[in-house]
């Protein structure tokens, strides 16, 4: 009888415990679901552009010009509403060669521009893919759908 008493205080606990635990796992479950599907968007093969509740994000990058430091590139991003601190952080994905913040000047109430010259891999005759983070300040941007790449060349 005292068996049975305990066994079904110990259901019902566990039963409470997974009752108010569940939304707190399915929050982190969804979390990792969506960085693992993240789709990847080639940023030199065409301008990325998403829609959000505020309105399109557009982002677009082209090579301008070679040099002996490497190829520099011009980054343009489109906003439906401008962050605060608005930067972009420069990833090696490909390997691993630091972090480079690409501060964007505002050039119109929703428009940024940025110059950049992405660092020179010599390890491979397939080049060096390069990440992009959108950031507000020290915080990276939230929901979006692509994770912004390009491949630079040696």
């Amino acid at each position: 009888m005292v068996r049975t008493i305990g066994l079904a205080g110990l259901l019902l606990i566990t039963g409470v415990a997974t009752y108010l635990a569940y939304p707190l796992l399915k929050d982190n479950l969804n979390g990792d679901q969506v960085a693992l599907t993240r789709a990847t968007c080639d940023l030199l093969a065409a301008p990325c552009q998403w829609q959000t509740n505020d309105g399109t994000w557009r982002v677009e990058l082209a090579r301008q010009e070679e040099s002996g430091q490497g190829t520099t590139y011009e980054l343009t991003v489109t906003t439906p509403k401008p962050p605060d601190r608005f930067v972009a952080v420069l990833r090696g994905q490909s390997m691993y060669m630091g972090e480079y913040p690409v501060p964007l000047v505002r050039e119109t109430s929703n428009g940024y521009r940025a110059r950049f010259t992405a660092p020179v891999c010599t390890v491979s005759s397939d080049g060096m893919v390069w990440q992009l983070d959108l950031q507000d300040g020290q915080q990276p941007l939230e929901n979006l759908p692509y994770t912004l790449v390009f491949r630079t060349r040696t």
